[in-house]
């Protein structure tokens, strides 16, 4: 079928369609936006809205599907968190003077990534478009916040170091060059799009950087190559360009973030830690969700950004410390209130800058402007020189915030459309404008008082309507009795609606003078945009100091609330913890958190800790990792006293389930942590393991427990916390030195356990894992059955593991010296305790 066997109307929507033929495009027309044929079918399904088929072209019924142009926000948010990108094509040709359909074209491509409208955005998380390329064994990955214009680039080797970036960055929309596969990590993600390869090439990223930096090449970045983290940059920018068809002026630079100088942690851990994103799915139960108490949605996007990328350069750190221990003694409550109207200063000029800002944007840039003296004042006391720089970098700017003032409403409309928006004072033109407008409310007033007195008729009213204008309305019975010079302009049912030349005069007159008051104020309007632009870059600045004030403003009211303390970061190896505390489950339960002391050092590179399920092990291993995350942030921690060398890593392996989507079963998954672990830890690595090896066999799993936790402490010599149920693993201090037992205490009252959550010495007396059943509601009858078969198996001295230590043993072939083989063949497996078959097991694992 041709397009020429369609209406013009349709023609022309075909036209643009064909350009974007993969995407949804809302085709405005009147006062709603519509969506035709497969678009129609998918968005009623999406939105469920209505589907309905009106008129004909080429002869068939056309799928329609249409949203009022006024609520196109709102089912926008909707599209956009199921992952879809949107074509907005808008009316630009006058409907009055077309002669054929009305002229249209698209004025933006919405996709999940390149959001910046208020209503589509999450306030307190960033948004960020992330593009992934790949030459040979690195991965370029490359990141914007085009709501902020925060742009970096980076290189990845390895699985584990792409997995780890994607989780941190948790991106809303991923481009992946056509040439490589896409990442495991992102087989479940919404919104993933393949991009050419050729916008990739590093000459063609290289001309997209320089273009838009107005440079001659990208050494002014620290750059004499190319990389292939700034070809994944080049692609971003050549894919927001072509999405936004608009200038970037807010993105003013691109940063190259190198993993190396801060404290990494992997996906696993970061997942583990319930950083900014809680297991349980309750997101005011995680680290963020305590920490949060900022002022400004900017705010809290820097703190969640510091809390996933620690900071290893300790001057930064200790002058983030610094602040907060100045700021701990001031009266948080009014400091807030100076930082409160500040608002997103961040995204409000974003908008600014790419020309879609609104006039509640603008207020609210005044409002921030206007704020700045007072927080100046209430933080002149206060020398820390960190606070001193970001409060040079946030000037009040003065004159900008005085102009604003003139020139804005109090609290102006959300729209520029309807006019309202300028304050009275700020034109001259635009108020004789508006005085002949106002003007015609008077005179209406008076012109339908005389018209019913000279007509007699007392049911004569004066009105408007935007599609007919002014008119005189007489009720159909009185009708006859219309003067001669009234002329006919509608017909109701129960009315007759008339104008006169006067009436028509004055409504041209009027009409006129709204149209022209309207249209000056939006020259204006623009011309306040143009003013924001040419100071874009000094409060872009603001900005940006101004998230990190509030950030250590709130690090000092929560160190205060919560009774945090001051680390202290120091060169020697080790970890030392004096009455640490889980911050996160302290704020959750209803009683009393019991701290710990901690120590990892030289003595004591692993602490394999024993107790009973919910006795709190993972708590106490999780709160460490925590402790060392806050303090390479600059926040006091929650401790008495901490005392940290240097770390490079946090592992954590706590916790395990299938990995259906990868076809993984919950042991796979549990050994590609644990292989991940030892492949990558190192002396200065802090690394969680708890309950290693308990998905499979008893002593296949006692077996890998054992190898991996010698592993970490003789050869790797990692500060290791290493939780288990196997007790053959208390034995490791008799052979090897840096390891030490320590056991979450429990008492016993009859059948009952009280767990006490304090750390001891030693191993460990039992497991209690009946009463912990108790406790969870086991019924009684299988309690009573479990008993029995315990003391079966504790008379008999035997595993109830099937699979027998020989066939263990079996798995190594002999090998060494003669003197092990003829032990070996002399060796009664079944006989053996546990622990010295297990002792066996390992002996033979270093000689096959």
């Amino acid at each position: 079928m041709s397009v020429t066997d369609h209406t013009p109307m349709m023609q022309q929507y075909l036209r643009i369609k064909s350009e974007h033929p993969d995407t949804l495009m809302l085709y405005r027309m009147g006062d709603f936006y519509e969506l035709f044929y497969d678009d129609a079918k998918r968005a009623a399904q999406l939105l469920d809205i209505t589907l309905t088929a009106r008129g004909q072209s080429a002869g068939e019924p056309i799928a329609m599907a249409g949203v009022p142009y006024h609520a196109v926000e709102t089912y926008l948010a909707r599209l956009i968190a199921l992952g879809e990108a949107v074509i907005i094509c808008e009316q630009i040709g006058d409907p009055a003077s077309s002669t054929g359909p009305v002229e249209r074209q698209v004025t933006r491509v919405v996709t999940p990534g390149t959001v910046t409208d208020e209503a589509l955005l999450d306030e307190r998380q960033e948004t960020l478009l992330v593009t992934l390329t790949s030459s040979r064994d690195t991965v370029g990955l490359a990141a914007l916040e085009l709501a902020s214009g925060r742009f970096f680039c980076s290189e990845l080797r390895g699985d584990e170091a792409l997995d780890s970036e994607l989780e941190r960055l948790q991106a809303a929309e991923v481009l992946v060059d056509e040439d490589m596969p896409i990442p495991a990590a992102l087989r479940a993600h919404r919104s993933v799009r393949r991009w050419p390869p050729w916008h990739f090439n590093a000459e063609a990223a290289t001309r997209v950087l320089c273009t838009h930096f107005r440079t001659h090449d990208l050494e002014a970045f620290g750059l004499t190559a190319v990389p292939v983290g700034v070809r994944a940059a080049g692609a971003l920018l050549a894919y927001v360009q072509e999405t936004q068809r608009g200038a970037l002026p807010h993105v003013r630079n691109l940063s190259v973030e190198d993993r190396s100088g801060t404290l990494i942690l992997d996906a696993a851990s970061r997942r583990n830690l319930e950083i900014s994103r809680a297991l349980s799915g309750n997101d005011e139960h995680t680290l963020a969700g305590v920490l949060d108490r900022t002022a400004t949605a900017m705010g809290a996007r820097r703190l969640r950004r510091w809390l996933h990328r620690p900071e290893r350069d300790r001057p930064i750190v200790q002058a983030r410390q610094n602040v907060v221990g100045e700021l701990l003694g001031s009266d948080h409550p009014p400091l807030r209130q100076c930082m409160r109207p500040i608002g997103d200063m961040e995204r409000s000029l974003a908008r600014v800058a790419v020309r879609s800002a609104r006039p509640r944007d603008l207020a609210q840039l005044r409002d921030a402007l206007g704020a700045l003296p007072a927080l100046h004042d209430a933080l002149a006391g206060i020398g820390a020189p960190r606070l001193r720089e970001l409060l040079h970098l946030a000037p009040p700017h003065e004159a900008v915030h005085a102009h604003l003032a003139d020139a804005l409403m109090a609290t102006p409309p959300a729209l520029i459309r309807d006019g309202g928006v300028i304050a009275p004072g700020f034109d001259e033109s635009l108020d004789e404008l508006r005085t002949l407008s106002e003007d015609s409310e008077r005179f209406l007033a008076e012109l339908e008082v005389s018209e019913r007195e000279r007509t007699g008729i007392t049911s004569l009213r004066l009105g408007y309507n935007r599609v007919h204008g002014y008119y005189i309305e007489l009720p159909r019975s009185q009708a006859d009795k219309a003067p001669l010079e009234y002329t006919r302009r509608q017909t109701l049912k129960n009315a007759e609606r008339y104008i006169t030349p006067q009436l028509k005069g004055f409504e041209e007159k009027v009409l006129s003078a709204r149209g022209r008051a309207l249209a000056l104020e939006k020259a204006l309007y623009e011309q306040l945009i143009d003013t924001l632009c040419e100071m874009l870059e000094s409060l872009q600045i603001a900005a940006n100091a101004l998230a990190e004030i509030d950030v250590l403003m709130t690090l000092a009211e929560r160190a205060q609330a919560l009774d945090l303390h001051p680390p202290q970061l120091n060169n020697e190896p080790g970890i030392h913890i004096t009455g640490g505390r889980h911050l996160i489950v302290e704020q959750a339960i209803d009683g009393l958190f019991v701290p710990n002391d901690v120590t990892l050092d030289d003595a004591s590179r692993m602490l394999i800790v024993t107790g009973p399920n919910m006795g709190g092990k993972s708590t106490l291993m999780r709160q460490v990792a925590l402790i060392v995350l806050l303090a390479h942030t600059g926040s006091f921690v929650p401790a008495t006293s901490a005392r940290i060398g240097p770390v490079d890593r946090i592992f954590t392996r706590i916790g395990a389930s299938d990995d259906l989507a990868g076809g993984r079963s919950t042991f796979m998954v549990e050994m590609t942590e644990a292989a991940n672990i030892l492949r990558n830890a190192t002396a200065d690595s802090l690394v969680l393991l708890d309950e290693i090896g308990r998905g499979t066999g008893t002593y296949d799993g006692m077996s890998l427990a054992w190898a991996a936790a010698i592993e970490l402490a003789v050869n790797i010599r990692a500060f290791t916390l290493f939780a288990t149920h196997y007790f053959e693993l208390t034995a490791l201090p008799e052979h090897h030195q840096g390891i030490t037992n320590i056991h979450l205490d429990v008492r016993e009252h009859g059948e009952q356990v009280v767990f006490l959550h304090q750390v001891k010495t030693g191993p460990a007396s039992r497991s209690y894992g009946l009463q912990v059943a108790a406790l969870a509601g086991v019924p009684e009858q299988v309690l009573a059955r479990a008993r029995q078969v315990l003391e079966q198996l504790e008379h008999e001295g035997r595993d109830p593991e099937p699979r027998s230590v020989q066939s263990q043993i079996g798995l190594f072939p002999p090998a060494g010296p003669d003197p092990l083989r003829k032990h070996l063949a002399t060796v009664e497996p079944d006989n053996l305790s546990p622990r010295d078959a297990l002792a066996l097991i390992y002996e033979l694992k270093k000689l096959s």
